[in-house]
């Protein structure tokens, strides 16, 4: 595993990088560690992270621009905001961060973060649903939204769209505990996936691009409050 840590406190860095070593060390990971975001880029730009861990706040590069760097570059990079201000944490959707991790860092936390990084692919939770007579397996991870249409949903994922014959108040009680939202009568998001709110519509990272979808007026305010929510319970 090839680990980056992003820090303007070089005492910090070290400490970061003594605990990360001690809880997965029998894994040989590779380690760096760097005190502002563009030697960061420039060691990024000749081999890829698998993990980045980010400040939020750093003097000459912040922590969100340098995500929105890094996530330009890639779309598989696992991102980890280290900040003293859950609040800062929201900015993240933006670049689809993977965890926060407030300072200072809780040993049983960060190992929490290492071994969903480690186990993510085999602890998948996944939906089963009906289409044209067969079961279809569908990750929830790869789900971008649901869209009502007539008697039908749209299930539109990273790998292509899905039409199945089912009522979207189904799949908003089944996956209420998952991080899904009704942002409209006709649509429901994983709150995982959205980037920001822009009037009306919230945008989503569709994988490979982004997605817009509505937002009824009165749901506004709820869905900020969710996604408030939701950055508390993933921030360690």
């Amino acid at each position: 595993m090839r680990i980056a840590i992003c820090d303007d406190e070089e005492q910090f860095r070290a400490g970061l990088r003594a605990l990360i070593t001690k809880l997965i060390g029998d894994l040989d990971p590779e380690i760096n560690s760097f005190h502002d975001g563009h030697d960061l880029l420039a060691e990024f730009d000749r081999k890829p992270y698998d993990i980045v861990f980010l400040d939020i706040e750093m003097p000459e590069m912040d922590g969100i621009t340098l995500a929105r760097n890094l996530r330009s570059r890639s779309s598989e990079v696992l991102i980890v905001f280290l900040t003293g201000h859950v609040e800062y944490a929201i900015e993240g959707y933006e670049v689809n961060a993977l965890r926060y991790l407030t300072k200072p860092v809780k040993v049983e936390k960060l190992r929490e973060v290492l071994n969903y990084v480690n186990s993510q692919n085999s602890t998948q939770r996944q939906l089963v649903v009906r289409e044209d007579g067969n079961e279809l397996v569908v990750n929830l991870s790869d789900i971008v939204y649901f869209e009502a249409q007539n008697q039908y949903v749209r299930i539109c994922t990273v790998n292509g769209d899905h039409l199945v014959r089912y009522n979207i108040s189904d799949f908003e009680d089944q996956l209420k505990d998952d991080g899904f939202f009704r942002t409209h009568r006709g649509y429901l998001v994983p709150l995982a996936r959205i980037k920001k709110l822009v009037k009306t519509d919230v945008i989503l990272d569709s994988g490979n691009g982004e997605s817009s979808v509505p937002v009824s007026r009165g749901n506004t305010k709820t869905l900020k409050e969710a996604l408030y929510s939701f950055v508390e319970r993933q921030a360690f």
